[in-house]
């Protein structure tokens, strides 16, 4: 089953997520360059991205541009690591349930109906979503670096977590 093989990946990537938004420094304006996104901004969107997975496994397309959603706040670290637990067991629970069928069905994501991805979930679930948080997740790493903020250990030892190495 298809959902059983990408399950292991699934959780490890949480985890990590997990670990880089619980050191998290509360400096909401903090951007590194003029074009990036405030810390305060990108953190909450690093915790909140399991629930595009979730949309992504449960229904068949999204446009932006219609209804809104609730954004997850910059409180603090332990807010921003509850926020990711909630809708990370969410999305994971609708991930073990995905059948092998569903995987191969379209899913469409727009804005205001001009369209931004369309393929399959399978694609959507991993480049829409998986390689989003990863790529999000990796950003978060620069600003805590530039903050002087010890980094987690991700896929394999970091220079400040070395994990015995």
């Amino acid at each position: 089953m298809i959902s059983e093989l990408l399950l292991p990946e699934y959780d490890e990537e949480i985890k990590k997520t997990r670990a880089m938004l619980e050191r998290v420094p509360m400096k909401s304006d903090f951007k590194p360059h003029a074009k990036s996104m405030p810390l305060g901004k990108l953190a909450p969107h690093v915790a909140e991205l399991p629930g595009f997975g979730l949309t992504i496994l449960t229904t068949p397309e999204l446009d932006f541009g219609k209804g809104s959603r609730e954004r997850v706040p910059f409180e603090s670290a332990q807010q921003l690591v509850k926020a990711l637990d909630v809708v990370a067991a969410k999305a994971r629970e609708a991930l073990k349930n995905t059948p092998d069928k569903a995987w191969t069905e379209s899913w469409k994501l727009s804005f205001n109906g001009h369209p931004i991805f369309g393929g399959s979930r399978f694609l959507a679930y991993r480049q829409m979503f998986l390689n989003h948080l990863v790529h999000h997740r990796a950003q978060l790493g620069v600003y805590l670096r530039l903050n002087d903020v010890p980094l987690p250990a991700t896929y394999g030892p970091s220079a400040d977590d070395t994990m015995g190495f």
